[in-house]
Parts: structure tokens; C-alpha cells; sequence
């Protein structure tokens, strides 16, 4: 590969040295921080030398090139264009202040929900199930002891994230405004006080008035259970109290002065101003939403269904949760979600058109698991790798959602939670599953037979060209010809697909075939006999004795920690034994981070196998076979 070319290439295409704002780099791509992204042509970066792929997040554009490479593309890059060379955190920090406010403020209701979705999710699926029991055991149709402790317990735990909903928010905002989470939990304790009339008796009349401000005004003492937007502004407030009082405070007085003041003056502004405000706030985004959804014969939907995988595209679907906690507060359910079930299910359906009828083995292979991907709820690789690369498979898949979503309002389809979308989400439409399943059959079934009748271009349909060099071709020699190669597994714990790392690229299968590892050792073994190729602090590249290419990336965008929490055992060049250690990482501290340890262990030049098979399950390092690669025929 020439790497001065690949360079030349991707700076051409993304408008010139003019139009970088900064550039670095992790194990595997190349990312920019652009000026003007419409100077950007998508088409010819995709197209250009040693391209696997260009995905946008973050306020980046993340240029694929694999390991081993995009550091050498990098040196040249940095030389032909002059661009300011910086590290992944200034690279985020900058890509993250190049939005407008708008884009800012979705990206932080993103950091602030996506930590807790979990719980959410838990929570979302318990009180589907449990009203299913009770909607069965009513109705005759099972018989089931409602005493029991099992029973009990669980409808007690069923809505448990959404009684407290106020305090997981607070806790995670705080974080996200670099206060002190324990007391942004304080000030969510605060405003679900049990003193405080339950918001959810707010139908029946309030209760009780106390006059603010010395007799200015008076607020009802109600509280905010299931209220979003007044808890984040509320910490907001209260963390930049924290700051300041830090710098103002003697030392000597701060444990004590910085966080009585805090939660105090933040405690009374949000009872007595911030609370009602935004309250009324949220309740018109809410009714807004909701009159939308109702506008006769589905249309609001239609329309909403149609646009939701833009929003996807531009980020702003991170605010839906807004919605969605927002309408299970007030109707108890979220007629929101199903909406955006039938758009992510409908670009799994265009895209799993893509798959089928090209005869391109680079894109099929990224296609059908982007497909699959889609229909488990996460379109990123969908929508970033395939149908947006062609366009109409995108506008095949909108018109999908938009259909889809049309069956699901006018049936009146709500969900008893939020968090899971696709072919999971029938845990949250228990109550009327098979609503659930005509919406998201409709929405894919549309969109797969658009994508299949218009939606793929000719040059997606041919084969891909062989466009081997004779150094390619050298390299590839050292892949044996028939038979088979086994990786043996470089970390113990519970291997899974890609599809559940949550990147769009390792989803997509960009950088190659290969399985996911959830860690239950803090150590990294090499699988076989083999060369070390890069060191990234987070990630280890391998040339395999065997021919096998591996690269072992620790966690999910944990470039960003700059090799923190992470010891490398080994260095680039460097010769290894199947057994010997590579690389340890604390795994309670990353996470502790905001990020994710699930490892992906990828095969970066699978292509020259004719398949690679994956072993699922629990896995023990160097015990464990984790990959097994089918080598190609020889030809008779």
C-alpha cells in the first residue's frame, strides 16, 4: 500500500489542508476534527487507498484504516498537510465544542442517559412482564399463586428505576457537569422527597401551597418522580455552585461550607423556581409529542417514522429518552417507542437487501451482520456502512419506518418501558405482542422490498474487482491453502458477537471478522506464536505464525484514556509466545471511566479466508479455541 497515496487521497477529499481543524489517530482510524463538513466529498474518501470505512461521531470524521496502517497514513498525512497534530482527548474536546449549542446540549443528554439505561431498561422489561402475568392470570388464561414471594417481589422491583428515576439522573448529570455525584444523588433525593405530595397523585388536586421568596409567590409541594428536564437543571445549578465555591472557599472550610451551601441554595431554588418552571416546560414537549402522534389517520407518525432515522444520522435522537420517561410518567406508557422500533428494524431491512443481492463479498459481509445488527435495535452500522454509503437503501428504509410507525399509531401501540428497540423490544409490548410484531414486519417488509426493487445501485450489485498487488499477494502467501487455523482465546470470560460492542465499525465488521469478549481477567495473553505489529496502550496488534492477522482492541472508545488504566507488557517488533502476557488493564477503573472493557478480537485480513467461525460462550485464555479459520481451496 502506498501510504503517501492513501494520504494524498483522504486529504483531497475532505476539502484540503484548509479545511482540518486537528488530526490523530488510535489503533485503527484516522480522526479529524473538519472545519466545514459540506467541503467533505464522502464518496471519494470512502473510495480512496486503503479506506475501510468513514463513520462521523463524536464531532470527528473517523477515517477506518485498520491496524498497523492508519499510524503510517497518519505520519504522512501529518506531513502533507500541516494539520496540528494532537491527542484523542483534544481531538474529542474539540470535535465536542464544534457543534452548536444545540448539538452540545443533545450530546449531553446523551452522556447523561446513556450510563443509565441499564436500569432502565431492567426496570422497563420487569413491568412488561408483570403485566402480562396479571393481564393472563385475569383473564383466565393461566393460573398463577399472586401471593407468592416470586410474584410479589418482583412486581416490587418492576418499577423501581422509575419511582427513584430522579436520583439515577442526578447522580449521572453530576458526573457529566463534573460535580460531586453524591450530591447531585442529594438534590434528586431532594426533589422525590417523601414529604413532597407524590407527583403521581397530582390528578387528584394539590395538596398542599408553601409560599417562596418571603411571600413573593407560592409553589405546590409536590414531587417530581418521572420529571427529567427540572433534575438535570437543577444539578446543573448546583455544579456550578460546587466550582465556584471551591476556588472562593479557604481550604480549611471547603468539606464542610461547599457542600452544605450547594445542596442548600440549589434545594431551595429548585422547589421554589426551577422545579415549577421547567416542569411546565417539559409537560409542553410532552403534550406537543403526544399531539403529534395523535393527529388522525397516523399521519403525525407517518411523518416522525419517516424522519427518525435522520435523527439518528444527526444525534438528536439522544433527547428521545426525554420523551419516552416523559410519556410513561404521564400516560404509563410510550407510545414514542414503538415509532422508533419500526424506523431501526426498517434500515435492518434495506440494509439486508444490500446483502442479498450484491455479489460484492466486501459489502455482503458488511451488510448482512449490519442487518442483523439493526434488527437487535443498534443501526449505526446499518445506516453509517451501508445504506447511507448508497443513499437509497436509506430513503427505503425511512419509508419503512414511516409505515411501520403509521400501523403502530393507528392501533394505538404503546411500551411499558424505554431503552431496547427491534426484535428485544417485544419484552416492552408484552401486553399486545402481536401489534408489536405486525409493526416491526411491516416496517422491515417495506423497506427490504424498496431497497430490493430501487434501492441498490449497479456498481453495489458487481463483484468486487481483483485489485491484488504483487506485494499483496505476497503477504497473503503465508495463509495456508486449505484446512483450517485456530485462535485460541487471549482473555477468559464470555465471548459474544460484535453486534453487542456497540461501535459501528467493529458491528459492521469494517475492520474484519471476529467475536467480542465481556472480560473476567484483567489480563491479555498472546493466542499463538506471533509478532507484535502495534501498541496502543489499549489495543495490541499481532502478525499470527499461522497467517492470521488479530487485533485485540480492550474496550470501546477507550482510545480517549490515553492508555490509562491499561500495562503493556510488550512492544512493537517484538517476538511472543503463545501464553505470554501482553497487556493488563483495571478493569473496575475503566468502566468507573464511562466506558465499556467488552474486548473485540478481530481477524483484520479475514477476507483472505473463506470463513471465519466463532466460538461463543465462556471462554479461558489459552484454553479456549475462539476463532476458527477456514482456509481457501486450492484450486484443482
Amino acid at each position: 500500500m502506498d501510504y503517501k497515496r492513501a494520504a494524498a487521497g483522504v486529504l483531497e477529499s475532505i476539502g484540503g489542508k484548509e479545511n482540518i481543524i486537528s488530526a490523530a489517530h488510535c489503533a485503527t482510524r484516522l480522526r479529524l476534527v473538519i472545519a466545514d463538513n459540506g467541503k467533505v466529498d464522502k464518496k471519494a474518501l470512502e473510495n480512496a487507498e486503503g479506506v475501510q470505512g468513514v463513520f462521523e461521531a463524536q464531532g470527528q470524521l473517523q477515517i477506518i484504516f485498520g491496524t498497523g496502517t492508519v499510524n503510517k497514513v497518519y505520519d504522512e498525512f501529518i506531513a502533507q498537510s500541516g494539520a496540528a497534530a494532537v491527542s484523542k482527548d483534544e481531538a474529542k474536546a474539540q470535535g465536542a465544542q464544534k457543534g452548536n449549542w444545540f448539538q452540545r446540549a443533545i450530546k449531553t443528554l446523551g452522556d447523561i442517559f446513556v450510563p443509565i439505561i441499564p436500569a432502565i431498561v431492567a426496570s422497563g422489561f420487569l413491568m412488561g412482564i408483570m403485566e402480562s402475568l396479571k393481564f393472563m392470570v385475569n383473564n383466565g388464561f393461566i393460573e398463577l399463586d399472586s401471593t407468592s414471594s416470586l410474584f410479589v417481589f418482583a412486581d416490587l422491583f418492576s418499577n423501581v428505576a422509575y419511582t427513584f428515576l430522579p436520583i439515577l439522573i442526578a447522580f449521572s448529570a453530576a458526573k457529566v457537569f463534573d460535580g460531586n455525584p453524591f450530591l447531585g444523588a442529594v438534590v434528586g433525593m431532594i426533589m422525590i422527597h417523601p414529604s413532597l405530595q407524590n407527583a403521581w397523585t397530582v390528578a387528584d388536586g394539590v395538596q398542599t401551597y408553601q409560599e417562596v421568596f418571603f411571600g413573593l409567590y407560592e409553589v405546590p409541594l409536590v414531587g417530581y418522580q418521572g420529571h427529567v428536564i427540572p433534575v438535570i437543571i437543577a444539578v446543573w445549578v448546583m455544579c456550578f455552585l460546587e466550582k465556584r465555591l471551591h476556588k472562593i472557599v479557604p481550604p480549611m472550610f471547603d468539606l464542610f461550607v461547599t457542600p452544605l451551601v450547594s445542596v442548600f441554595v440549589t434545594g431551595y431554588l429548585t422547589l421554589a423556581a426551577i422545579g415549577p418552571l421547567f416542569t411546565t416546560v417539559e409537560n409542553f414537549v410532552i403534550d406537543g409529542v403526544q399531539w403529534l402522534i395523535a393527529i388522525p389517520f397516523g399521519i403525525g407518525s407517518f411523518i416522525m417514522g419517516g424522519l427518525y432515522a435522520t435523527t439518528v444520522v444527526s444525534g438528536i435522537h439522544h433527547m428521545y429518552t426525554i420523551i419516552d420517561l416523559g410519556q410513561l410518567s404521564a400516560y404509563g406508557l410510550t407510545f414514542w417507542l414503538p415509532l422508533a422500533s419500526a424506523a431501526n428494524v426498517a434500515q435492518g431491512g434495506a440494509a439486508l437487501a444490500v446483502a442479498i443481492k450484491t455479489r460484492n463479498k466486501k459489502l455482503k459481509s458488511m451488510a448482512l451482520p449490519a442487518s442483523l445488527s439493526a434488527f437487535m435495535g443498534i443501526t449505526e452500522p446499518a445506516i453509517f456502512g451501508v445504506n447511507l454509503r448508497f443513499f437509497r437503501p436509506f430513503i427505503a428504509g425511512a419509508v419503512g419506518g414511516a409505515c411501520g410507525a403509521l400501523y403502530a399509531s393507528i392501533v394505538g401501540l404503546g411500551a411499558t418501558g424505554t431503552g431496547v428497540t427491534g426484535i428485544f423490544g417485544i419484552l416492552l409490548h408484552l401486553h399486545h405482542p402481536i401489534q408489536y410484531i405486525l409493526t416491526v414486519g411491516i416496517a422491515a417488509g417495506v423497506a427490504f422490498a424498496l431497497s430490493w426493487i430501487m434501492g441498490i445501485p449497479e456498481e453495489a450489485r458487481q463483484p468486487q474487482p481483483d485489485t491484488a498487488a504483487a506485494p499483496e499477494a505476497a503477504q497473503s502467501a503465508a495463509v495456508p491453502q486449505g484446512g483450517t487455523v485456530t485462535v485460541a482465546a487471549p482473555l477468559t470470560g464470555e465471548a459474544v458477537p460484535l453486534s453487542e460492542t456497540g461501535d459501528p465499525a467493529f458491528a459492521a465488521e469494517v475492520l474484519g471478522k471476529g467475536v467480542a469478549v465481556k472480560p473476567a481477567e484483567n489480563r491479555i495473553y498472546a493466542p499463538c506464536a506471533a509478532e507484535v505489529t502495534a501498541v496502543m496502550g489499549h489495543a495490541v496488534g499481532l502478525q499470527c505464525d499461522n497467517g492470521a492477522e488479530l487485533l485485540i482492541h480492550v474496550g470501546i472508545d477507550t482510545v480517549n484514556l490515553n492508555g490509562k488504566h491499561y500495562t503493556g507488557h510488550v512492544a512493537e517488533g517484538q517476538r511472543v509466545q503463545a501464553g505470554e502476557l501482553l497487556l493488563e488493564f483495571d478493569a473496575e477503573a475503566i468502566e468507573k471511566e464511562g466506558y465499556k472493557t467488552i474486548t473485540p478480537v478481530i481477524v483484520t485480513n479475514s477476507d483472505q479466508y473463506a470463513a471465519v467461525e466463532l466460538s461463543l460462550g465462556a471462554v479461558t485464555a489459552n484454553r479456549d479455541t475462539l476463532l476458527t479459520l477456514a482456509a481457501q481451496e486450492v484450486d484443482a
